[in-house]
């Protein structure tokens, strides 16, 4: 197969995209022809959004053979402001600075004619899990599988939920393998009622060796509040964005952790005073807002649900597959009725 990917994460990073390389590699291993155009850095929780009036921008990114060193995955390349000649052997991928559904649309359209058509779009694996609603509405892997859909081509969204952020090379390399048999098996086996497949491979030990089942997804909530977090302006003044990163990982990874005790076992925001003034009009608190979503809330509403959904197979260290549409449905029963209004 010809199969191009792209991923939410951007180019290969321990810190923010620790997967992709070791992905193409098996795939490459596997004898596909596999294309690479990732956002240029980090654009988790953007869904599939294009930046609209933006000129889009590419660089080019060239690999390090994937080894370990320190225990770890290398995940290093150079990047170049132009591409490598015509006939050049070496490995290269684009980078773009915009989304990952930009990112196939680019893709799809303006690279790699001389590789012949592109079978398939793999948007992943995700540093993270995308189960349930909550997940999967703000996902940029899975927008970018969505992008692939409404174009007309078979995709497929790749997450791996992570228990810790060691990232061992020997799990990640088993995840790898089984995703790449996977992606195999549902291009085979390709149901015509489904545009795009929302895959979550856990990252544990011998994940080849358990179930893999199909499930649905969970509709859930953010229940107990905002997912941001109102601060004081000058304690958020310093703060990167790659700093906000890891703190989402953070709280991705506590959780993870508690979800997987649990799973062997079975086996805030704060807020502002506002004061009206002497006429009763409300005068504001001046704060900032820090995107901190409390990840409780979807392990809660996976634990009250019971078996059959996506992220309850995950709860239980299976590798989840999710059949989609790329659209909103309707909800059935209205078609035809008349709004009278009094």
């Amino acid at each position: 197969m010809h199969i191009l990917v792209t991923n939410d994460d951007g180019p290969p990073s321990h810190q923010s995209s620790p997967y992709v390389h070791s992905l193409v590699t098996t795939l490459q291993t596997a004898g596909h022809t596999v294309s690479v155009v990732l956002p240029h850095k980090q654009r988790s929780w953007i869904g599939k959004a294009h930046l609209v009036g933006k000129s889009v921008r590419p660089t080019y990114f060239r690999p390090s053979p994937l080894s370990i060193e320190n225990g770890h995955f290398t995940n290093t390349g150079t990047t170049s402001s132009r591409p490598l000649p015509p006939g050049s052997a070496d490995e290269e991928w684009i980078l773009v600075d915009s989304t990952p559904a930009s990112c196939v649309q680019i893709g799809l359209y303006h690279y790699f004619e001389e590789r012949g058509k592109i079978d398939l779009v793999v948007s992943g694996p995700n540093y993270g899990r995308n189960s349930t609603a909550v997940f999967s509405l703000s996902s940029g892997t899975i927008g970018g599988a969505m992008e692939a859909a409404v174009c007309g081509v078979k995709s497929i969204a790749l997450s791996y939920a992570f228990f810790d952020r060691n990232h061992d090379p020997n799990i990640i390399t088993g995840a790898s393998e089984l995703s790449v048999k996977l992606i195999e098996h549902l291009y085979k086996n390709w149901d015509e009622n489904a545009h795009l497949y929302s895959v979550n491979v856990p990252l544990v030990q011998d994940i080849g060796k358990k179930k893999i089942v199909y499930t649905e997804m969970l509709q859930n909530t953010w229940s107990s509040g905002s997912c941001f977090q109102a601060i004081d302006v000058s304690s958020d003044d310093c703060e990167s964005g790659d700093e906000a990163e890891v703190e989402v990982r953070k709280a991705e990874e506590r959780e993870g952790r508690k979800e997987m005790a649990e799973g062997a076992q079975a086996d805030g925001s704060a807020s502002g005073t506002d004061t009206p003034n002497s006429q009763g009009h409300i005068r504001y608190k001046h704060k900032h807002f820090k995107w901190s979503p409390n990840f409780a809330d979807v392990h809660e509403s996976v634990k009250k649900a019971g078996p059959g959904n996506d992220g309850w197979a995950v709860s239980q260290l299976m590798t989840s597959v999710t059949p989609l549409r790329a659209n909103f449905m309707h909800v059935s029963g209205f078609k035809g009725g008349e709004i009278k209004l009094e």
